[in-house]
C-alpha cells in the first residue's frame, strides 16, 4: 500500500468540507490505524477560548469514518457513522490534536473504532468510540 497516495487522497477528498474548514490534515496511516491532525485556534474555540468539543468529535468522527475505507469495496459500499461516543479528558487553548483510530471490530456491516485525541506532548485530550455501518451504494 502506497500510504502517501491513500493520505493524498484522503486529503483531496476533503476539500469543500467541515475537514477542509476546520484544517483537519490526514498525516500517518499504518495497518491498524489512520492518524489526521487539526491546529488550535480560534477556529476550533469554544467562547472561553478552548478547544470546543463539537470540533474533537468532528476530528474523531472524520478520522473514524475515514479509516473505515479501508475494509470496504469503495466501488459498490460506503461508510455512515451511526453512534459517537466521547469524553474530554483535558482543555486544551492552542497548538495541535492528534487523533488516531484503530479498529476494535471489523464487521461485514458494522465496524467500530476507539480513537484516542492527543496533543504535541501526548498529553491525552479525548477519547472517542465510533461505530460505522457499511451500506450499499444504489
Amino acid at each position: 500500500m502506497d500510504t502517501t497516495a491513500v493520505l493524498k487522497k484522503f486529503n483531496e477528498h476533503s476539500k469543500g468540507t467541515l475537514m477542509e474548514t476546520l484544517d483537519i490534515e490526514y498525516i500517518a496511516l499504518g495497518t491498524d490505524f489512520l492518524t489526521a491532525k487539526m491546529p488550535v485556534n480560534f477556529k476550533v474555540h469554544q467562547p472561553y477560548g478552548q478547544l470546543h468539543g463539537g470540533a474533537t468529535a468532528a476530528l474523531a468522527e472524520s478520522v473514524g469514518s475515514a479509516a473505515s475505507n479501508f475494509f470496504i469495496d469503495t466501488k459498490s459500499e460506503f461508510i455512515n457513522g451511526i453512534q459517537l461516543s466521547i469524553n474530554h479528558i483535558k482543555s486544551k487553548r492552542e497548538g495541535v490534536v492528534f487523533a488516531t483510530a484503530k479498529n476494535i471490530h471489523k464487521g461485514k456491516t458494522t465496524h467500530l473504532w476507539e480513537i484516542t485525541i492527543v496533543d504535541e506532548k501526548d498529553n491525552l485530550i479525548s477519547v472517542a468510540k465510533m461505530t460505522n455501518i457499511v451500506l450499499t451504494k444504489k
